[in-house]
């Protein structure tokens, strides 16, 4: 793999100034739809001026093209979903009310399709605010979904280079003709099911302002409601029709784009999504028996399923308050928590793939365990998976469980009591939004300092750009490798 080296050091300045100018237009919009619902729009006016004047300013030093270099390109992602929550951040704070730490927060919450709010006064925002909440949720999950199948094994983040062959649309070696086609692609696809979904939510009782929030953050995997009290607020139809769509929202959409070409086999033939579903189902099932005794056997049956797809795609919607359930059924939902959904899709969390992995490299390890000289390959289904991916995975799991840690004693020396702080750790970091405790389905994260609250955004961006495109970034120069060291292995692994 060859890049060019035209235009080093613009890249990132252009996808901030781009993404700065999207922000801009997304603001004016709807600032005419605020004005036209008789709402407040000084905080859409205002952040449609700060994105354009950013836009502006970075113009003059990022017009020039070409291919970027691997950290070039993670600087772009990082700057992005750092620059557009800042920015989205500003209708929050002049027409919510809301400070500025809580007003990033609930940007961040919205663009990473986290889910989770520090709202507690539901009345308080305006329909204006809680679709541009939503909105940003779309607009975050669709960006992921790209970044995860196009960007990031272009550039081995993560041992996501296992899945470079599935991107569609043309093969090549340039960054952004691939980013370009798959970008389409996969659009045509997240909106095809957000229009579906929109208009399923109709049929089974939704307003028209409820169905469309509702989809957007049902195909982002975010979870965002008007309702302060989630899904509990509708009935079982709309219920059903969230747990079919947020199944969608957590499978690989570049699969799910083939199958709609006329392959659905590859779909059905494919390790992860079978493993993903098996894995929701054996949590409904596990849900179900424990809280079988507080509902009739078909309630039972559809809160176990939705709050299983709810957890396992990381959305975090609720169908009631599981914070009353039974320990057993709180202990299968904390679990839950780490799985993720697959590969490809809007959902956040480790990814049942890495798991996949990770359970065929401990395999390994117990067979050579007994027979040292053992040749036993790494699969995932009958696919091998090369070394690399292996120890990426490993690095990527064990980060995770490092930020998840540091987290959760960050949280606890705030003040919070131990389950408020572990499950608030890892619900951030999994992009999952509800936890336990203070943070659980139908309460906020209002309660944190502004120093806990800057630890949680922290986590929702490392946990949103798989967590190495953002420490790469981060980490000093220092603990760069020397440049002959660099020029050896990057020669290797060009073709």
């Amino acid at each position: 793999m060859t890049i060019a080296p035209t235009g080093r050091g613009r890249f990132a300045l252009r996808v901030a100034a781009v993404g700065a100018g999207a922000t801009a237009a997304a603001a004016l919009a709807f600032a005419a739809l605020a004005t036209a619902w008789r709402e407040p729009a000084t905080g859409f006016l205002l952040a449609a001026v700060a994105s354009a004047s950013v836009a502006a300013a970075l113009g003059p030093f990022a017009r020039r093209g070409g291919e970027p270099s691997r950290r070039e390109a993670l600087v772009a992602v990082v700057a992005l979903w750092t620059l557009v929550p800042l920015l989205t951040a500003v209708p929050y704070r002049i027409d919510g009310g809301m400070a500025w730490i809580d007003a990033w927060f609930e940007a961040a919450s919205g663009f990473t399709t986290t889910g989770a709010t520090v709202l507690t006064d539901f009345g308080a925002f305006e329909r204006s605010l809680f679709l541009w909440r939503a909105a940003s949720q779309w607009v975050g999950g669709i960006g992921i979904i790209v970044l995860f199948i196009a960007v990031f094994p272009y550039f081995r983040v993560a041992g996501r280079q296992l899945f470079a062959a599935e991107a569609p649309g043309p093969e090549t070696d340039a960054l952004a003709p691939r980013v370009h086609a798959t970008a389409r692609a996969l659009l045509a696809v997240y909106l095809g099911l957000t229009v579906a979904c929109g208009m399923a939510y109709l049929a089974a009782g939704m307003g028209p302002f409820d169905a469309v929030a509702h989809a957007l953050t049902t195909l982002a995997s975010g979870g965002f409601s008007p309702e302060a009290r989630s899904f509990e607020a509708f009935g079982p139809a709309a219920q059903w029709v969230a747990t079919v769509f947020m199944a969608f929202a957590g499978a690989n959409f570049a699969l799910q784009y083939r199958a709609l070409l006329g392959r659905p086999g590859r779909l059905l033939r494919d390790a992860e999504f079978r493993t993903y579903l098996a894995v929701a189902a054996g949590v409904a099932l596990l849900l179900a028996v424990a809280i079988a005794p507080a509902y009739d056997g078909p309630d039972a049956v559809r809160h176990a399923l939705f709050q299983a797809f709810s957890i396992v795609t990381t959305t975090g919607y609720a169908s009631a308050d599981f914070e009353t359930w039974a320990t057993p059924a709180l202990a299968v939902l904390v679990t839950a928590m780490f799985v993720g959904g697959s590969a490809g899709s809007a959902a956040g969390g480790i990814k049942v793939v890495r798991w996949r992995i990770l359970a065929s490299h401990a395999g390994r390890e117990i067979v050579r365990a007994v027979h040292p000289r053992a040749v036993v390959p790494v699969r995932v289904g009958r696919r091998p998976v090369s070394e690399e991916v292996v120890h990426a995975v490993t690095a990527f799991v064990t980060l995770f469980a490092l930020l998840f840690a540091g987290g959760s004693i960050a949280l606890a020396f705030d003040g919070a009591d131990a389950r408020t702080a572990v499950t608030a750790s890892v619900a951030t970091l999994a992009n999952i939004g509800p936890g336990l405790g203070a943070v659980g389905p139908m309460e906020s994260f209002a309660a944190f300092s502004d120093p806990a609250k800057g630890v949680l955004i922290f986590l929702m961006i490392a946990g949103r750009l798989e967590i190495l495109a953002l420490l790469a970034v981060l980490a000093p120069d220092g603990l760069h490798p020397p440049r002959r060291w660099r020029t050896r292995f990057e020669g290797r692994g060009r073709s």
